[in-house]
């Protein structure tokens, strides 16, 4: 089995949790009408266009003017986007510590907006344990793009055989296999543990 030389870690779903609907289910308190906002209204699709570099104030404006009765609850979605932030995944959180120690070289890949990324960079301290991130609207290009994992590689130095690749979106790892890279589907950090245990990158506690 090829060496594993560094781990690429997502961050939202991963390492962050970021969920829409911690925000919204105190503004929507109506199950049903909470899905259809955030199925109908701002939608992922809609988010993802933010984390390939689109401008927040002109999808905001955009979005509130195909639904003018929703606009206070479309300006929330950026306005009191870190109400969205639960916090850190405490277990994925530990892992990426313990990978740290060994010296084992972190990076990151994640899908996230340029002009929101930032109060990540502030909140979350354990940004720092990798050595170089890409991110999404800092590039223009976004997962499951082939290009970006390309950059990925080559601003890094990687090899995708010797260079494991966690995220909790299939899409996401599937393009990342598909170009050789090791993945790993994230599920939960029980699993990751057995991962990393199974691969000789970590003890399995």
């Amino acid at each position: 089995m090829t060496r594993i030389a560094a781990v690429v870690f997502d961050l939202g779903g991963v390492l962050i949790d970021w969920n829409p609907r911690y925000l919204y289910r105190h503004l929507i308190p109506e199950p049903d009408a909470l899905d259809r906002f955030l199925t109908e209204i701002c939608p992922q699709s809609w988010n993802e266009r933010q984390d390939a570099w689109r401008p927040i104030a002109e999808a905001t404006r955009e979005r509130i003017a195909l639904h003018p009765d929703h606009a206070d609850l479309i300006a929330a979605y950026y306005g009191r986007w870190e109400e969205m932030l639960s916090g850190p995944v405490d277990g994925t959180v530990a892992l990426l510590e313990a990978l740290h120690g060994t010296g084992l070289p972190l990076y990151a890949l994640s899908n996230w907006s340029a002009e929101l990324f930032p109060i990540a960079r502030r909140r979350f301290g354990f940004l720092d344990r990798f050595r170089g991130l890409v991110i999404s609207g800092e590039e223009g290009l976004i997962k499951p793009d082939p290009a970006i994992f390309h950059l990925l590689a080559k601003r890094y130095g990687l090899v995708a055989q010797e260079t494991l690749f966690i995220d909790d979106n299939p899409a996401n790892v599937a393009a990342a296999e598909a170009l050789g890279f090791r993945t790993h589907h994230f599920r939960t950090s029980k699993s990751l543990s057995e991962e990393l245990a199974r691969l000789g990158l970590l003890c399995d506690n």
